[in-house]
């Protein structure tokens, strides 16, 4: 495989067997790489709504409920969280601010409410999911200012929320990782809230999209590096791949990451995002942040919410919900 310089690049092993298996049983149409036209986004966000709605199961829950606040926002309009807490909640309760996947050009809300539920009774905390803006209507800044506004807001309603704010963790999957790691960086550096936790799922955190692994991931159809390339562009516009990038606009060209909180991140093998997110688990160790990560072997981008019955996928969400517990308790 050619690394694009002249040299080769190594090929992938096999992926596991139970998340390639899973992978095996997406209909080619359902693929990203075919729902997703980036030059029509609004169709390819219909068509994502579509596949998602008819892949749901009842994520209804006899434990966890469910209410929609608007909050203030600061483009002026009203910013949406979506609050999820236990049925019975013993406040004030621990709280996961979460953001949701999609590149930054997509995703909803409403996709993450069985995230939340597992989360919300696997820890007995309350979870709030915030409805970012998406680019390329709303390019950088506005998807971080509208995650920040709205941590910011948990932070200084958390009475109203039954929430103990010193117990408030930042969370996210792909976009919602880097979107995690961006919301640290601005309340670290505008003397904002303090986050107990910063977790990183498969995270987005590089726009130069020059790592190995992001020449090897080229046609897994989940999330490759050709989409991967079309979304940076259409959040940072010109500036992507550029230099002068602020530090919330893509984490892993940030120079400091002193002080920062502690941090969990974790990548599969065979996911794009590897060596960007190994390599800032290791400068934030080198910066003296308490942080741990996990590489789990065999498997690709997103691997636990394709394939969640695998055991890797059991076993990656024990180990998040562990890193968050302890977090909780201090």
């Amino acid at each position: 495989m050619s690394d694009g310089g002249g040299g080769t690049v190594a090929e992938l092993p096999p992926l596991d067997p139970e998340v390639a298996a899973a992978l095996a049983e997406i209909p080619e149409e359902f693929l990203a790489t075919n729902l997703m036209d980036f030059d029509d986004l609004p169709a390819s966000r219909d068509r994502l709504a579509e596949v998602m709605d008819a892949s749901y199961e009842d994520t209804s829950s006899d434990t966890v409920t469910i209410e929609d606040v608007t909050v203030p926002g600061p483009s002026g309009d009203g910013l949406r969280l979506r609050v999820h807490r236990p049925v019975d909640p013993d406040g004030p309760l621990p709280c996961v601010y979460w953001m949701h996947l999609g590149g930054m050009v997509s995703g909803r809300v409403e996709d993450e409410d069985a995230t939340a539920a597992r989360l919300v009774e696997g820890l007995d905390c309350v979870v709030v999911a915030v409805d970012y803006r998406l680019a390329p209507e709303h390019p950088y800044p506005a998807p971080v200012d509208d995650c920040y506004a709205g941590f910011s807001w948990i932070a200084d309603n958390a009475e109203e929320l039954d929430v103990d704010a010193s117990r408030l963790a930042l969370a996210g999957l792909s976009a919602g990782g880097g979107l995690a790691a961006a919301v640290a960086l601005r309340a670290r550096d505008d003397s904002g809230p303090e986050p107990c936790l910063q977790m990183m799922l498969c995270p987005m955190l590089d726009d130069r999209n020059d790592s190995i692994s992001c020449r090897q991931v080229t046609d897994i159809g989940i999330w490759d590096r050709d989409m991967n390339v079309r979304a940076w562009e259409a959040y940072l516009g010109e500036r992507s791949g550029g230099e002068d990038l602020p530090p919330d606009a893509s984490p892993a060209r940030a120079e400091d990451l002193a002080g920062l909180p502690p941090a969990y991140l974790d990548v599969g093998t065979h996911d794009l995002y590897r060596d960007e997110t190994m390599a800032y688990a290791a400068r934030l160790a080198k910066s003296g942040v308490l942080s741990e990560s996990h590489l789990w072997p065999g498997c690709f981008h997103g691997f636990d919410v394709f394939a969640p019955e695998a055991r890797v996928s059991q076993t990656a969400w024990r180990t998040r919900i562990d890193a968050l517990e302890r977090a909780f308790e201090g």
